[in-house]
């Protein structure tokens, strides 16, 4: 396991964070996924923390990220969501209008310490998109029975 050190101080603090977008509007599974993963690994960089596994979901956003011990999890997220809403807002000036008031992030945050499972957690994120499509096929409705090709009465 690799450490990470600080002047006093050898660190590593790994955490598993998901956030969506206000209302878990589906907007980041469009055009925006790639400039919106390019807007949070920039932040990233500029506060020294280090992106280890990411993914933009349908309807939410799921980082396993090294956070160094000088800046607290909070603090990085209100950095994170608040500069990243007005950089998506800047670069896609259409989303103002309809969304409007530059709130582009729910005001919430899911956080775990990752400790000893940060391969799992890994694996999790990296197949995230996967389940996620897996998923949406077993809710889908069928409207026509695909044995008889008669329509399905509701009921039944």
């Amino acid at each position: 396991m690799d450490k990470n050190r600080l002047s006093h101080t050898t660190w590593e603090c790994k955490y598993h964070i998901v956030f969506a977008p206000k209302f878990r509007r589906q907007i980041i599974y469009g055009n925006i996924k790639a400039d919106v993963a390019n807007i949070l690994s920039t932040l990233c960089k500029r506060k020294g923390v280090e992106i280890i596994e990411a993914e933009c979901c349908r309807d939410h956003i799921h980082m396993l990220v090294r956070i160094p011990p000088n800046i607290s999890v909070s603090e990085f997220m209100g950095y994170l969501k608040g500069k990243s809403s007005l950089m998506i807002f800047d670069r896609h000036a259409n989303l103002k209008y309809k969304y409007g008031n530059r709130k582009f992030w729910c005001r919430g945050y899911f956080v775990d310490t990752v400790g000893k499972n940060a391969k799992k957690i890994e694996a999790y994120i990296r197949n995230q998109l996967m389940d996620d499509q897996a998923e949406e096929q077993l809710t889908l409705k069928e409207y026509i029975d695909p044995f008889t090709g008669e329509p399905v009465i509701k009921g039944k």
